[in-house]
């Protein structure tokens, strides 16, 4: 249910947005709807869980930054949340420069995206990479495909109603267990 409002709420504040440009007249700034998010997230106190990246452009230059599920923020030049972010992290760390071209940096995402997925068993398979510029934003889904889903070896479609047994053992009650050697312990 979290995901279902959390998609509303993006929506609504991106009509919000939208509104505040008509009537102001200019863009809106990243920083308003960080503060949006953080404010929504922080009502929750983190029971929304998400952990997200926010990235754009606006007139005061590009901004990204990490929110964490109960509504703090970090801004630095390069971010990552989830469960492969600290593989992700040490790939950053290790090869970021200021003044990266954008191969450079896409490379980059893709190297510290890949050590995420390799090093981590619940960070999915794909290199999803989206380049944010000033007026246009353009996704690459999927930028690379790190590890392919494998063929199933048999067939595993059985009649409904139906367990299939693959070894079978003797259920032994542990009341029918008997004590033969005891040894008590102190712990101290």
């Amino acid at each position: 249910p979290w995901e279902g409002r959390l998609k509303q709420w993006y929506q609504r504040r991106v009509r919000g947005m939208e509104l505040l440009k008509l009537r102001t007249g200019r863009e809106g700034r990243v920083i308003s709807a960080l503060r949006m998010l953080k404010q929504y997230l922080f009502r929750y106190q983190g029971y929304v869980s998400a952990a997200l990246v926010l990235g754009g452009v606006d007139v005061t230059g590009p901004a990204l930054y990490t929110v964490y599920p109960h509504g703090s923020t970090d801004k630095l030049p390069y971010v990552t949340m989830g469960s492969g972010s600290l593989a992700a992290m040490s790939v950053f760390e290790d090869n970021y420069k200021v003044g990266m071209n954008e191969e450079e940096a896409k490379k980059l995402v893709r190297d510290a995206i890949r050590a995420g997925i390799v090093n981590d068993l619940g960070s999915g398979s794909n290199v999803d990479i989206t380049v944010i510029k000033k007026g246009s934003v353009q996704k690459f889904r999927p930028y690379e495909v790190i590890c392919k889903k494998s063929e199933r070896q048999g067939d595993y479609t059985f009649p409904v109603g139906t367990t299939v047994v693959t070894s079978s053992h003797e259920m032994v009650p542990f009341s029918a267990l008997k004590v033969t050697d005891e040894e008590v312990m102190e712990i101290s």
